[in-house]
């Protein structure tokens, strides 16, 4: 997105901040004069941001953002396009913005993946398709494989079929297409399931706070189930603090982009370390949650370091630090490491709020009344253990946290929330991870077994599965056959693939992770099981004719060959990020299923 958001927390020299009022006042005052000589002068910047990939803290690509003469009205991008649309002038410039952009890329001679702002107006003129042509990015050193066109719907389409038409026209020629801004509006579903793009920008509204909005997390999870069922990658917008971007790697979201992982810049720059470490130990901590039940992960993992206070402080001071402190649910006291008692925010008002309560107890240390009972686990008992003793306590004592010890000191606490939540996030991420139809795991196993593969330095090869002509079979024989042949072809792949990962992406769509050593022979073993067997799931009168008769997708009547099996399979050597792969996997596949049979094709 064209950074607006940045006008909220952009600092000016002598460090004072200014908000979107001020802008919105601005344009009060920027004249036509000031627009048109940043246009006729050119006095565009292009900055970059980082798209970070929030799996394993590599660049995915930069978004171009451009900015007017620093210290001007006309630096901030809100300022510049209102003015362009008062104006009349958006289209020229965008188009300035976008030659800025690509200059500079050419100018940084260095290469990545390239984000682009169009506004849907302009996308599908002829002058912007000019703009673009295969000879002029040659000379800027780009190829359309390299430049993704960020799409937001703010603007009105008024002929959808020709902006779809535009869309493929693109996408045909290599280009990538995200959707920005998604959650923003209303109409923001709509443009993603007409035009089936390859990124989702989720707006940064919907990513603001996300660590303390249930709403929104759900949201975003609805979205991440989406992308994972439509080969769709996420990309957040606007990530400010460390909750949020812990958050929405627990939720899985792919890329993420804001001032957190780092603010816009003329020159590209690494990601700071310290950014680089948070994201990777928030995926070992999420990768162990997910790998395993609830009996096998320790309560370590999801236990928070809350400090603890000592016996001997007042009453009324540990009052004051509640009522700072809204998310405190109470404190461990301890002296030395060694839990002597708790307090809990209910207890310590209950004694509180009765007639004298405050001037009996305010003055007199927690440990007078604080609770001797309750209960204390160890650093490595289980989420389950733990869960099955939280709730055998007396009703009364049934919501107070749980704390932690590591060799007998205090290490922490657990609320019955996050207790129950996180057992139940691990059952439900354990019966997602499997396909009822083959047994076999699901999306979310075979993308983290994949980012896996590309990170080892085994040599893999990861095969692709899929049947040709299995919609006509569905059609013929009923889904109650077809789920028999997915069966069958589940039954071919565990035998012949006996050390390795399997994975049923969904339909009839699996894939593997093989070693190389012999990666041909598994792929002839396995064409030859499949064809002597599959023919188990005709009638004699088809068998007899070599094919089935019934309508093709266009509702045409057409004969289609007997089920076959194509595979392709690429070297984990050759791809830094699993999105290339699938992209390389995707082409392969379709050059497969277009030879006659079953057949195996390796990039």
């Amino acid at each position: 997105m064209e950074d607006v958001q940045y006008c909220q927390t952009e600092q000016l020299t002598g460090g004072i901040f200014i908000d979107v009022t001020f802008i919105e006042n601005n344009l009060n005052y920027a004249s036509r004069e000031q627009f048109m000589n940043v246009l006729d002068n050119k006095l565009i910047e292009t900055v970059f941001q980082p798209i970070v990939s929030l799996r394993d803290a590599s660049v995915f690509g930069y978004e171009a953002l451009s900015r007017g003469p620093e210290g001007s009205e006309m630096y901030y991008p809100s300022v510049l396009f209102d003015c362009a649309e008062k104006y009349e002038k958006t289209w020229e410039l965008e188009l300035l913005c976008r030659i800025k952009a690509i200059e500079t890329v050419y100018r940084l001679k260095t290469k990545f993946l390239l984000f682009l702002n169009v506004n849907p107006k302009i996308i599908h003129d002829k002058k912007f398709k000019e703009g673009f042509t295969k000879e002029y990015l040659t000379q800027h050193g780009l190829d359309p494989e390299n430049v993704v066109f960020e799409i937001t719907e703010k603007a009105v389409i008024s002929n959808m079929p020709e902006f779809i038409g535009t869309i493929n026209h693109y996408k045909n020629q290599s280009y990538r297409i995200a959707v920005d801004d998604a959650g923003a509006g209303y109409s923001g579903l709509n443009m993603i399931s007409d035009i089936h793009p390859h990124f989702i920008k989720l707006d940064m509204n919907l990513v603001r706070g996300i660590d303390k909005d249930t709403t929104k997390q759900s949201l975003i999870k609805s979205f991440t189930e989406f992308a994972s069922l439509t080969n769709t990658f996420l990309i957040a917008e606007g990530i400010e603090t460390k909750d949020e971007l812990l958050k929405l790697i627990e939720i899985g979201v792919h890329y993420g982009q804001g001032f957190f992982l780092q603010r816009p810049a003329s020159e590209i720059m690494p990601i700071n370390t310290d950014v680089q470490s948070l994201i990777r130990d928030a995926n070992a901590k999420r990768n162990r949650l997910l790998d395993r039940t609830s009996s096998e992960i320790y309560i370590c993992n999801i236990s928070s370091a809350q400090k603890c206070i000592n016996p001997k402080l007042l009453v009324s001071h540990v009052l004051e630090m509640m009522e700072h402190d809204r998310s405190i649910c109470g404190l461990c006291v301890a002296e030395e490491g060694i839990i002597m008692g708790i307090i809990t925010r209910s207890e310590l008002y209950r004694r509180l709020s009765s007639q004298y309560g405050y001037s009996l107890y305010s003055n007199k240390p927690i440990e007078s009344i604080m609770s001797r009972e309750f209960l204390c686990v160890d650093y490595h008992d289980s989420i389950e253990a733990v869960a099955t003793s939280a709730m055998r306590r007396d009703f009364d004592k049934l919501y107070d946290f749980v704390t932690v010890t590591n060799d007998g000191k205090y290490f922490g606490i657990v609320t019955v929330k996050d207790l129950l939540e996180k057992a139940l996030q691990i059952g439900v991420n354990n019966a997602r991870h499997l396909n009822p139809l083959s047994g076999l795991p699901g999306n979310v196993t075979i993308e983290k077994e994949l980012e896996h593969c590309l990170s080892s330095a085994e040599d893999l090869t990861v095969l692709y599965f899929d049947l040709n002509n299995f919609k006509a079979y569905n059609d013929v024989y009923g889904f109650e056959n077809g789920d028999k042949v997915i069966r069958f072809l589940t039954s071919v792949l565990k035998e012949a693939i006996q050390t390795g990962f399997i994975g049923h992406i969904g339909g009839d769509d699996f894939m593997a992770i093989v070693d190389s050593a012999d990666t041909e022979a598994l792929c002839k073993k396995i064409i030859e099981v499949f064809d002597s067997s599959v023919r188990n799931y005709y009638n004699e009168h088809d068998l007899k004719r070599g094919y089935i008769s019934t309508k093709n997708r266009h509702g045409i009547e057409e004969d289609f060959p007997i089920l076959s099996l194509s595979i392709t399979a690429v070297s984990n050597k050759k791809y830094h990020t699993v999105y290339a792969l699938s992209e390389d996997m995707a082409r392969l596949k379709k050059l497969c299923k277009q030879l006659p049979g079953s057949n195996y094709l390796f990039g």
